[in-house]
């Protein structure tokens, strides 16, 4: 089990897969969904319109990652923050699905952005700390888990999380 830090673009990540921060509709948008989406190429659309029903809050889906250099994308939709019930747990739902789906495809090592702290404006610090709580809850032997965060914010709260909890854990 690894857990990792790494600032830097998702869509450039060499991993078994990358973690989609996407909309319901998995129609691509902004941010990190319309990066992956650019970057990875009209395949990755192609599959997300052949998935019926979308993909619901805190659930996940799998597809190609079409030219990216991960082997999957895995679609997750993280929580709007102030919109809906339980923003909390449906944002950990979307780290926990997203490690199960992973496991069952046999891809080991995952990549996961900011879910829901972009255009969703989930508070930055409480994000984080439910990220880093949940993945070292659900990652199993063998899985290697990255963290990759596009801006310093957001890799400076993430800096500090992992190490209280590394700190917690001595």
């Amino acid at each position: 089990m690894i857990i990792e830090l790494v600032q830097g673009d998702i869509t450039k990540i060499q991993v078994d897969a990358i973690v989609n921060a996407a909309n319901s509709a998995l129609r691509g948008g902004g941010g990190v969904d319309g990066a992956i989406h650019a970057a990875g190429g009209s395949e990755i659309l192609e599959e997300c319109m052949q998935i019926r029903g979308g993909c619901p809050v805190g659930e996940a889906r799998i597809t190609t990652a079409g030219k990216l250099p991960a082997k999957k994308v895995i679609h997750t939709v993280g929580p709007q923050w102030g919109k809906e019930d339980k923003e909390e747990e449906k944002l950990a739902n979307c780290y926990i699905n997203s490690l199960e789906l992973a496991r069952k495809h046999g891809l080991n090592s995952i990549a996961f952005p900011n879910i829901s702290t972009g255009i969703y404006h989930f508070p930055k610090q409480k994000a984080a700390e439910i990220a880093i709580k949940t993945v070292k809850k659900n990652i199993k032997p063998g899985q290697e888990v990255f963290f990759v965060c596009y801006d310093d914010e957001n890799f400076a709260i993430y800096k500090q999380e992992l190490q209280a909890h590394a700190a917690q854990d001595q």
